[in-house]
């Protein structure tokens, strides 16, 4: 009779599995990835097709004599010889480019993180007005920002019309060599929501307390600024910086615009991507094109590889012992 008892309450067993694991689990787990895979499918097509095809291709256009009109024939390294040793527009357009980013990127990073500071002090509508200083950001890349840019330094423009009335005569900003730059610079500053922003969020995470400790200690508005805000907020800063560099050479719009995509007044104007898009779509020269593609990709991640190991240097984070 126990042995009847034990019998009937013993556990279940599993169902049997076969050699190698197999068995309904392992089949149900094979057609779930099988169902997986075909809902990826899509993707891992768009993948290959629109992404790492086109990026292998221009690899290896860039090591070919190429137009759209002719057959690609292979020369090597001649497309990225002849830039740095034959090409002086090149050279041009690497020095316009670096002339911009070294300028453009810290007045615009300086100029959102004190709007971001005076905003961070509890303005009555502060949506409103994040809101309004985020606008040209949304609309500065834009090619109807550019061509009222334009007009607005042009020879007859509101700043010329503005400076005669205090009977001073201004030149054409954009249409002389010596400022037309300082104008797309201008413009970049400009379109400072962003990183605005990005920092308005940093600054209210920094807890009240350590101000209100400063300030028993004595501490003014300066000291706590340079003692308290700017090393919490480093990681801020850090994040908008490169985002900003890699933004700021891959700039195209304003300078293709403004100088009704010449790069002129005497290439005072003549962005890397500019002259990049001339060799392609102007010359027809795709291979060289592409090799000038692969140089901005190599300068690029070569910049931010040394923002991140100097990071290490002037970013603090806060479980930095």
């Amino acid at each position: 009779m126990a042995d009847a008892v034990a019998v009937k309450t013993r556990a279940p067993r599993e169902p049997a599995t076969q050699a190698g694991g197999g068995g309904p689990r392992s089949l149900r787990a094979r057609r779930e990835a099988r169902a997986a895979y075909l809902f990826l499918a899509p993707w891992f097509v768009g993948l290959v097709v629109i992404t790492v095809g086109p990026i292998v291709a221009s690899l290896y256009l860039s090591f070919t004599d190429y137009s759209l009109l002719k057959e690609a024939k292979w020369v090597g390294l001649d497309n990225y010889i002849k830039m740095f040793t034959e090409d002086e527009r090149f050279l041009a357009s690497l020095k316009v480019t670096t002339i911009y980013v070294v300028v453009s990127v810290p007045l615009q990073l300086a100029f959102a993180l004190a709007l971001a500071l005076v905003l961070d002090r509890g303005l009555r509508g502060l949506s409103f007005y994040r809101s309004i200083f985020y606008l040209p950001s949304l609309l500065g890349g834009s090619v109807a920002i550019a061509i009222l840019w334009r007009k607005v330094f042009g020879a007859d423009g509101l700043v010329n019309a503005v400076l005669a009335i205090f009977g001073i005569q201004g030149p054409g900003w954009v249409g002389d060599p010596d400022t037309a730059l300082g104008t797309l610079i201008l413009l970049h500053v400009w379109t400072f929501g962003a990183p605005m922003i990005i920092f308005l969020a940093g600054l209210r995470q920094i807890p009240g307390s350590y101000y209100e400790a400063a300030a028993v200690d004595g501490a003014g508005t300066l000291r706590q600024f340079r003692s308290i805000t700017l090393p919490l907020l480093t990681p801020i800063i850090f994040f908008n910086l490169v985002l900003e560099v890699i933004k700021s050479f891959q700039s195209f719009t304003q300078a293709f615009i403004v100088s009704n995509g010449k790069g002129g007044p005497a290439d005072s104007t003549l962005f890397y991507t500019l002259y990049l898009y001339l060799k392609g779509f102007k010359s027809y020269d795709m291979g060289y094109a592409a090799a000038m593609a692969w140089v901005l990709l190599v300068i690029i991640a070569a910049l931010t590889g040394v923002n991140f190991l100097a990071s290490k240097y002037w970013v603090f984070y806060g479980d930095t012992k």
